[in-house]
């Protein structure tokens, strides 16, 4: 039993100890945080961005619905006629029907897929705007002696923060924008 006591006792002491320990460090690392969304929105070079993203995008849905219209002819022509094709006709009609449905979901991968046009243009475009931000962000952290910089408008556990906390502004400030 007194084994026991004694070992709860050291623990409680070891417990005690890293707690102090753990907001001592906690004390010394200074936190700001930033909303990406508002920094964003106040860039015009990433508003140009996705103005040029958009624009393609819609360019390249019209061809795709374009090419879907295609397809739902074919078919329609297809179901209408029907009757009077000979086989091979028939068998032609249907491969020419499947082939245009083929080059739809070609159009579709290769313009909006994982890796496709939008993907790139949209790397092309935005990314640099993003090393921009990360950089500005990372020499006002510096400047500042800021350890630990959170995005604001991706974490929805965050309830409140002081608003001196917060330094979008300042990243603002630092890339020229207004």
């Amino acid at each position: 039993m007194k084994k026991l006591s004694i070992i709860n006792y050291q623990l409680s002491i070891i417990i005690a100890a890293l707690l102090c320990c753990g907001t001592t460090f906690a004390k010394d690392q200074s936190i700001a945080y930033i909303d990406m969304a508002y920094i964003l929105k106040n860039l015009p070079q990433y508003e140009q961005a996705n103005e040029q993203l958009s624009m393609l995008s819609k360019r390249w849905q019209k061809e795709i619905d374009a090419a879907q219209q295609d397809a739902r002819v074919m078919a329609t022509n297809y179901q209408t006629e029907q009757i009077f094709l000979s086989e091979t006709m028939r068998t032609q009609r249907e491969q020419e029907i499947v082939k245009k449905e083929q080059e739809v979901l070609e159009l579709k991968r290769k313009y909006f897929g994982q890796e496709g046009e939008l993907y790139k243009k949209r790397e092309a475009l935005i990314k640099p705007i993003q090393d921009e931000i990360y950089t500005a962000i990372q020499d006002l952290a510096n400047e500042k002696r800021i350890d630990i910089v959170k995005d604001r408008s991706a974490d929805p556990s965050l309830i409140y923060m002081s608003s001196k906390l917060d330094i979008s502004d300042q990243v603002l400030h630092k890339l020229g924008a207004k």
